[in-house]
């Protein structure tokens, strides 16, 4: 499949060549997770029917589910009005769809007030997944890890219980 197709000449992309993508699952519409697209990302994903993006902190082509196994089957595709947003629905491989082993990204809600809100995370964790492989960023797992101080003991010398004082 070639880029340069007609049907991606419709897609408004952003003066850096991408789109925005949500990632919707098909039957529960939950919204699994939010990322971009250029025009070779989008090909791909219609040619293999599972989606492909473009990441932006790697600057490379990001084929979703390739180091974790987590990947989304495409099952349908769609343009907003405005045709500036890209809309994939989408099977969710093993449930997780996002890098903490949640299965939306979106898992903190807000609530409270103006004045006293926070964010509260109401979606556990389903797997515990590796750094570099879908899991935490390498970065974060590359962390130096405190090494325990070396504490030196002196123990005292045996009293020579044979001698006697003078």
């Amino acid at each position: 499949m070639s880029i340069s197709a007609k049907w991606l000449n419709k897609v408004k992309w952003d003066e850096v060549g991408l789109v925005p993508v949500i990632a919707q699952e098909v039957g529960s519409n939950d919204v699994l997770m939010f990322a971009w697209m250029n025009r070779e990302a989008l090909a791909r994903t219609v040619e293999i029917g599972q989606a492909v993006y473009w990441s932006r902190s790697r600057k490379k082509l990001w084929h979703k589910g390739e180091e974790s196994g987590h990947f989304q089957k495409v099952h349908e595709i769609r343009l907003d009005c405005d045709e500036d947003v890209v809309l994939l629905k989408v099977e969710q491989v093993a449930g997780i769809a996002c890098h903490t082993g949640r299965h939306s990204c979106f898992f903190q809600k807000f609530e409270g007030s103006a004045d006293s809100g926070e964010w509260v995370t109401v979606e556990p964790v389903l797997k515990d997944l590796q750094p570099g492989a879908g899991g935490a960023p390498v970065a974060a797992a590359a962390a130096p890890v405190a090494k325990p101080k070396r504490v030196r003991k002196t123990i005292p010398k045996p009293v020579d219980s044979d001698k006697t004082p003078s």
